[in-house]
């Protein structure tokens, strides 16, 4: 039986866009319309762990690398294992600074780009949406979340640098698109942090979306710039939580409804073309 499972990986190489932001709140957007979802945290640094209220990812034993390593050790991964149910209706594969000794590792694995992989198609019948927050870098743990992907957002802020960086990461996709996942998509390109008062800001991403309009989707969501967002992570809370009726909760259940859309189109195109 083919999953009906999404796998999404949130992928920029430059740091502080708004990856893991994104990435939770899009999650916990996705269960509040029923979606069994679960969020995968590929980044030593463990932002997503923390900002879903683990406040010392170090101190865990059983996180993603212990995943990676027994999947990578062929040993068999106990039903559950490492997964924290979250009281939003997420679920967590949290992460901590192991990941990065994993990522040394696995440069010497074998079918080291496929472990996630592994491991994802093991338990993808059981969620709608895995939820992949990449590391800021394009090493071997976020090569194993595009090979794993079925798509991916790329959140950037309108700066001249942010879209600037985007010519490699689409770079990248395109190559594992073409050796090693064929039907991995460009879900789109997700603004955020938008301050709409400045003209930069409004010019930048005039140019984006025309720029990408013929091969790649600019979500018509944008994220506004807002302090309420950032306080969430210290809080370990999504922003549906700290401020419902803001403007960013609006945004994100406005990206949240896009998503849905695209994967909506998706399931009738696959089944049409079965």
């Amino acid at each position: 039986m083919m999953s009906n499972c999404k796998v999404i990986a949130l992928c920029n190489q430059k740091g502080g866009v708004g990856k893991t932001t994104t990435c939770l709140n899009l999650g916990v957007g996705l269960a509040n319309q029923g979606k069994k979802v679960l969020l995968i945290d590929a980044d030593a640094q463990a932002s997503l762990t923390i900002s879903l209220g683990h406040q010392q990812p170090d101190e865990m034993e059983t996180t993603l690398c212990k995943i990676m390593q027994m999947t990578m050790d062929e040993k068999p991964i106990p039903d559950g294992y490492a997964i924290i149910p979250n009281n939003e209706g997420v679920d967590l594969l949290p992460a901590n600074i192991d990941l990065a000794n994993l990522e040394v590792q696995l440069i010497s694995a074998m079918s080291r780009e496929r472990v996630l992989r592994s491991y994802i198609s093991e338990i993808k019948n059981k969620y709608d949406y895995i939820l992949i927050d990449c590391m800021p870098s394009l090493g071997m743990l976020t090569m194993n979340a595009l090979v794993a992907a079925d798509s991916v957002i790329i959140p950037a802020q309108p700066h001249f640098l942010s879209t600037k960086g985007l010519e490699t990461l689409l770079s990248t996709v395109i190559k594992v698109k073409k050796h090693l996942n064929t039907p991995l998509k460009i879900e789109g390109i997700l603004m955020t942090m938008v301050d709409r008062r400045t003209n930069f800001a409004k010019e930048i991403i005039s140019t984006m979306r025309d720029r990408f309009k013929q091969s790649i989707k600019v979500f018509d969501t944008e994220i506004p710039l807002s302090v309420k967002a950032v306080e969430t992570t210290a809080e370990g809370k999504s922003i549906y939580l700290h401020d419902k009726n803001g403007k960013v909760a609006q945004a994100y259940e406005s990206l949240t409804k896009e998503v849905l859309a695209n994967g909506e189109q998706q399931r009738i195109k696959n089944t049409m073309e079965r």
